[in-house]
């Protein structure tokens, strides 16, 4: 299978028409003057397999997966990197010039590299980590916590048996906290993470107590619509580090981009400005 002159990349989901990954990927497009193109692809359930296996013969050179699809996809790829397995997820893919298609997890690295670029002096050995959900993205995120060295990961979830299943899979670094007591666990953290959807446009705000925090902690949330969410509004006026949820979305589509197109893209102001216009 020869790559085609005019490479093609998507975002594979049900719904999609929210996906900001069309812009940001398509301003790579531009900046670096690459010939190419990135669509959203609406898929239901039922038809994945045969989209995501006719898409080589279109000319796509790999795409995104987001929800509902992430761990569906990865019934049907030839081969999966250590973290895809690990995590039980797929949000990227390459279809390869030998017809094999080859699925990667990107969603740990993006979050690890926003945290880095807003902090560069943060240290995962420093302390514990406060974990507030347990859900595909907690999931991403602890493993890249753990693969950073972070001593403890403090794990919180309203529904406490998915928190003790992340426990036994991942294993004794994770120390459970009841939902109702999340709160009291924040004193002694260097980083306080948000991977639940709560605090997201049209869903109820996070409202665990962050009376413990203290300034200077980095306080971190994945949700990035709105980009100042009431929770890093709060730890803000506490004076915490806050770091937004966008530039985990960025910093996550760099590897697929340039798998797909041959270039390692820049996450910068610029590309800031064009997925929030």
């Amino acid at each position: 299978m020869m790559r085609p002159a005019v490479p093609l990349a998507g975002v594979i989901g049900n719904p999609i028409g929210h996906s900001r990954s069309p812009l940001m990927h398509r301003h790579w497009l531009r900046r670096y003057g690459i010939r190419g193109d990135y669509v959203p692809l609406q898929v239901a359930e039922g038809d994945l397999e045969t989209v995501v296996r006719a898409l080589p013969r279109m000319g796509f050179v790999g795409t995104n997966v987001t929800l509902p699809h992430k761990a569906a996809v990865m019934r049907f790829t030839d081969h999966l990197s250590d973290r895809a397995i690990l995590i039980g997820a797929v949000n990227t893919l390459i279809f390869r010039e030998d017809g094999t298609i080859y699925g990667d997890n990107t969603d740990g690295y993006g979050f690890m590299a926003n945290v880095r670029q807003a902090v560069p002096d943060w240290d995962p050995k420093a302390g514990p980590a406060v974990v507030l959900g347990a859900g595909g993205a907690a999931r991403a995120i602890i493993v890249a916590l753990a693969d950073a060295g972070v001593p403890t990961i403090l794990l919180s979830n309203r529904t406490r048996a998915k928190s003790e299943a992340l426990k036994a899979e991942f294993g004794q670094r994770i120390k459970i906290v009841d939902w109702v007591q999340a709160g009291n666990v924040m004193e002694d953290a260097a980083i306080v993470i948000n991977t639940t959807s709560l605090g997201m446009t049209g869903q109820p705000e996070l409202r665990v107590p962050l009376d413990g925090l203290q300034p200077n902690t980095i306080v971190t949330d994945i949700v990035y619509a709105p980009l100042q969410t009431l929770f890093l509004q709060r730890a803000a006026a506490m004076g915490c580090v806050t770091v937004d949820g966008l530039g985990m979305l960025l910093h996550q589509g760099v590897p697929g981009f340039e798998r797909w197109f041959g270039k390692r893209p820049e996450v910068d102001d610029a590309l800031r400005a064009a997925v929030l216009s």
